[in-house]
């Protein structure tokens, strides 16, 4: 556990993992052992045993703020602990234990930029690295993801007519006008998925700096969906449907579609709402997501994985690498 500590009380929220990516690549030990630059000042990390047929990958990087480790009883707590540091040293140990039974064929795929876009996914699918199976570490409690749903991100720019805000007949908010738009999208009856169920979006970076006694002249956020089968296509033909020139700028930021994934007999399974870096690593015939931990205290204060999860993944990863060769 010394070494999950150490991987813990380094702080690599995105952006900042270039510092974990380099030491991982020095205090991790494997017969072969690259970094590759992702071009954002970050690197990714793959340890080899062999020419690999199975490459067990999950992501360095963490959302803010930093949390330091605590270790209890029965739990680790902090930043990373479930999402996603406990994957990778669940598949360090694996591969590890794999490695003294004599096996090879089999490499640890470490990446930056998960969180943000997965840019360490998408500069790693650049490169000429091929492999049959990818197994992504994410907080599934060791479930293989049957599907998963899709993102859609879009810049949104509200325009108003400031004026005295006692005078608001005279000017329009463009906060207002946010509002209305949040009405409209509530209204939108995207329909329900049957494998993936409904759709769902978050609003971040909301920002209309006005003061209090202005109607405001503008207003910004971003908008992402998790989108399904039923839902990706109609999303976007619907936000394209809402742009008013003067009034509403509205810009596609990317995302990918929703996809089902490559499950083994014998393996519990279930769909997942949460996004990977998996439909951006081509490089790879089948993928598999699975790993410890709950998506549901994933991004929390209070983060934690369960050391018995850890232990079952460990022993499943080593299964997924039996099984599949």
């Amino acid at each position: 556990m010394e070494l999950f500590r150490q991987i813990l009380s380094i702080d690599s929220t995105s952006g900042r993992e270039r510092q974990m990516g380099e030491w991982l690549a020095a205090n991790l030990h494997a017969p072969d052992v690259q970094t590759f630059e992702v071009g954002d000042g970050t690197v990714n990390v793959l340890l080899s045993w062999g020419t690999p047929r199975v490459v067990f990958c999950s992501h360095m990087d963490t959302v803010p703020p930093y949390i330091p480790p605590q270790f209890l009883e029965d739990r680790v707590l902090g930043r990373g602990a479930c999402d996603a540091k406990g994957q990778v040293y669940a598949m360090y140990q694996a591969c590890l234990r794999l490695a003294a039974a004599g096996r090879s064929g089999f490499a640890l795929l470490i990446l930056s930029g998960e969180e943000t876009g997965s840019w360490g996914a998408k500069a790693f699918a650049r490169t000429p690295f091929r492999a049959p199976l990818l197994v992504i570490g994410e907080p599934t409690e060791g479930k293989m993801v049957i599907a998963s749903k899709g993102t859609k991100s879009f810049g949104l720019k509200f325009i108003g007519e400031p004026f005295h805000s006692g005078y608001p007949q005279y000017g329009r908010s463009a906060v207002d006008d946010f509002a209305d738009f949040l009405n409209r999208l509530r209204t939108a009856g995207f329909p329900e998925d049957p494998e993936l169920g409904a759709t769902t979006w978050n609003v971040g970076e909301l920002s209309s700096p006005n003061p209090q006694n202005i109607l405001s002249p503008e207003l910004t956020c971003r908008l992402y969906f998790r989108t399904t089968f039923a839902s990706d296509a109609l999303v976007r033909d619907w936000m394209r449907s809402q742009a008013v020139p003067g009034r509403l700028e509205i810009s596609e930021r990317g995302g990918d579609a929703p996809a089902r994934y490559f499950t083994m007999p014998g393996f519990p399974s279930a769909p997942a709402s949460f996004g990977s870096d998996a439909p951006h690593l081509t490089n790879f015939r089948d993928k598999i997501i699975c790993g410890p931990g709950s998506i549901r205290t994933a991004h929390r204060d209070d983060e934690f994985i369960l050391l018995s999860d850890i232990e079952k993944a460990i022993e499943t990863y080593i299964r997924i690498y039996e099984n599949y060769n």
